[in-house]
């Protein structure tokens, strides 16, 4: 590659990581709180309704948001995306991040991809996780993104695709998911 093409490659990265950067300060800015949300915050809400009130803060973010240092940052229609922050907490014996984390952010993206498009009054559960994992990831990659776009919507199936990239496009896993749809409780 040449010094060029090298340049506006790191440019474009370094763009991006700004971007994801700004974006993970702007909702660090809203305090949003992990916990539980009460049914009355859900009761009524339509799947991307309940996204929109999560990155408002109106609705507590999952506990495990914070436990593994990942975050919403993004959700429409069909597509949500998930912001994390690689760290050496999270590696495993070989050293480097463990897959489990991985594949936690993947599944957050792709299952949420689902959830988006539920009515209200419907709810969700995963039937089944496929990951595949194409590249070791480090503590040397500030921030990845995991994001997970609809395949197919129905009224009792869902099924969602999602990639786990770094600011520079590298990707570092990939997965698909079925989801039933069921009545909330």
């Amino acid at each position: 590659m040449s010094a060029v093409a090298d340049t506006v490659e790191t440019s474009a990265a370094d763009r991006t990581l700004a971007a994801w950067q700004a974006r993970e300060a702007e909702l660090r800015a809203l305090q949003l709180r992990s916990g539980l949300g009460r049914p009355e915050q859900f009761a009524g809400r339509s799947g991307i309704e309940i996204f929109q009130a999560m990155l408002r803060g109106e609705i507590p973010v999952p506990p495990i948001s914070e436990t593994l240092d990942f975050q919403l940052v993004e959700a429409e229609p069909g597509r949500v995306q998930f912001q994390g922050r690689p760290q050496f907490a999270h590696y495993n014996p070989l050293g480097s991040v463990h897959g489990g984390w991985i594949a936690t952010l993947l599944d957050s993206a792709v299952a949420c991809a689902v959830h988006t498009l539920l009515p209200a009054g419907k709810t969700y559960t995963t039937l089944e996780l496929k990951v595949n994992y194409v590249k070791a990831l480090t503590e040397r990659v500030p921030l990845v993104r995991a994001i997970g776009e609809i395949i197919y919507s129905g009224g009792r199936i869902g099924t969602s695709q999602g990639r786990l990239v770094g600011p520079d496009g590298t990707l570092f896993a990939h997965a698909t998911t079925t989801c039933i749809v069921l009545d909330a409780r």
